[in-house]
């Protein structure tokens, strides 16, 4: 998943940006709300953590243009005042959540997640495509009874392709959700991970859930209720 992140508080923002990045999520960071505002705008995100003060641009002020231009990408905003008024103010500019100063980074996650979760439309905890089993919140995943161990990037990619079960999704797009803004390399990445990934949940089993569809992209589908190879060719590259 993609997240933006917006905190003018520098080290508290390198703290977000790292936590969530150990979390497996692909993390932009913006210091103040007019360059949130363009990277809102140039790209697309899971989910953005907003602080309400930031210079250039207030976070409740950025948030309610979000929704104006029918954005409506789950918000979680961050405040360092307490109380109803600022809670109520976050939640009116079309805020999803709300989280005061300081806060856990353990219930920031969490929230993120249940954000996640909803989207735009309500999602599992824990996600089931088959008997492939992937829970964000304890980072684990399971091919029936057997655990599997990925790294945080290939754990990204299962999650955003598990999300998307059945749907043809293109390398621009894994790009964009799994990999950050600053990521300047070449997109055959996608390739390599989608082989690492077949490596770990599909061949020790005999299975083939992640299937490429020619000149378009990568569907993950149950392959206990669909056996056939559909848009692979045997042999095919990744």
């Amino acid at each position: 998943m993609r997240i933006l992140v917006v905190e003018d508080d520098k080290q508290l923002a390198a703290g977000l940006r790292r936590g969530l990045e150990e979390e497996g999520y692909a993390v932009d960071v913006a210091l103040d709300g007019t360059e949130a505002e363009w990277y809102a705008t140039e790209n697309a995100y899971d989910a953005m953590v907003m602080d309400v003060m930031l210079p250039g641009l207030a976070g409740d002020v950025l948030c309610a243009r979000r929704r104006e231009a029918g954005d409506w990408t789950p918000i979680l905003m961050l405040t360092a005042r307490h109380g109803p008024e600022q809670e109520a103010r976050a939640l009116d500019a079309g805020a999803d959540d709300f989280l005061a100063k300081p806060f856990s980074f353990m219930v920031l996650t969490a929230r993120l997640r249940a954000l996640l979760r909803r989207g735009g439309r309500e999602r599992p905890a824990v996600l089931a495509v088959g008997d492939l089993r992937l829970d964000p919140a304890e980072h684990t995943v399971r091919r029936g009874d057997a655990p599997i161990d990925l790294t945080p990037r290939q754990f990204a990619l299962l999650e955003f392709l598990m999300r998307r079960s059945g749907e043809v999704v293109s390398k621009a797009t894994i790009l964009e959700h799994v990999w950050d803004f600053a990521y300047d390399g070449h997109p055959n990445i996608v390739e390599v991970y989608v082989r690492q990934l077949r490596q770990r949940i599909d061949e020790p089993f005999g299975r083939s859930s992640i299937r490429t569809v020619r000149l378009v992209g990568y569907r993950l589908v149950d392959d206990t209720a669909d056996p056939a190879d559909t848009g692979a060719r045997p042999g095919a590259a990744p």
